[in-house]
């Protein structure tokens, strides 16, 4: 498999340049946390406001799930990890059905605060037409999620193992199942090598 190194400012130009063309409204960047899908997030919608667009990050993790669901098997089961954490009704309710071309635009930024496990009553965000809604997370694709351009971050077996914190080596198996499952750098429009995050490489 072939990679192109690249910076991450001139992976996000790309990217944001992609969104673009395509009029995508709904960008997904996936990843390990380890593999920085925030970060580069965070990048794109840097760029795309440089470039005179509207954009705005939506960190997934605001749309955990109440602690009595995603625990319900376990703190550290990792099968619980993949399947229950996310609240993926919630995203698409409050997030990808209204930043859809020709939606109401009317988007909630987070939902949970899995730290004091409550409600986060952010406020709604309208974001006007042509905006762009990215949001950043793990194990996004193939959870049938509507998004219009999808990017992901993949990590070798063994540079995940080595990034991952010793509190949450739990979650090795479960990224392995995704892999296997989803089979994301097939699935998505964008695969970058992100061993080391500062020094991406886009797959070709």
């Amino acid at each position: 498999m072939k990679a192109r190194p690249v910076t991450v400012s001139g992976l996000a130009a790309d990217i944001a340049a992609r969104v673009a063309k395509a009029h995508a409204t709904r960008v997904a960047v996936d990843g390990a946390p380890t593999a920085g899908p925030d970060v580069l997030a965070a990048r794109i919608v840097e760029q795309l406001r440089a470039d005179g667009g509207y954009a705005v990050h939506v960190p997934a993790g605001g749309f955990l799930r109440a602690a009595s669901l995603r625990l319900e098997r376990g703190r550290t089961n990792p099968d619980a990890y993949y399947e229950d954490w996310l609240d993926l009704r919630a995203i698409t309710r409050e997030v990808l059905t209204p930043a859809a071309a020709g939606g109401t635009g009317r988007i909630l930024p987070s939902l949970w605060d899995p730290d004091r496990d409550r409600a986060t009553r952010a406020p709604y965000v309208d974001v006007p037409a042509g905006g762009v809604v990215v949001m950043s997370g793990t194990m996004l694709l193939g959870a049938g999620l509507d998004f219009d351009v999808t990017v992901h971050l993949t990590q070798s077996p063994a540079a995940l193992a080595r990034r991952v914190p010793a509190e949450m080596q739990w979650t090795l198996p479960a990224f392995r199942r995704y892999d296997e499952e989803v089979m994301p750098q097939e699935y998505a429009d964008v695969v970058v090598r992100a061993d080391d995050p500062r020094h991406p490489a886009v797959v070709l």
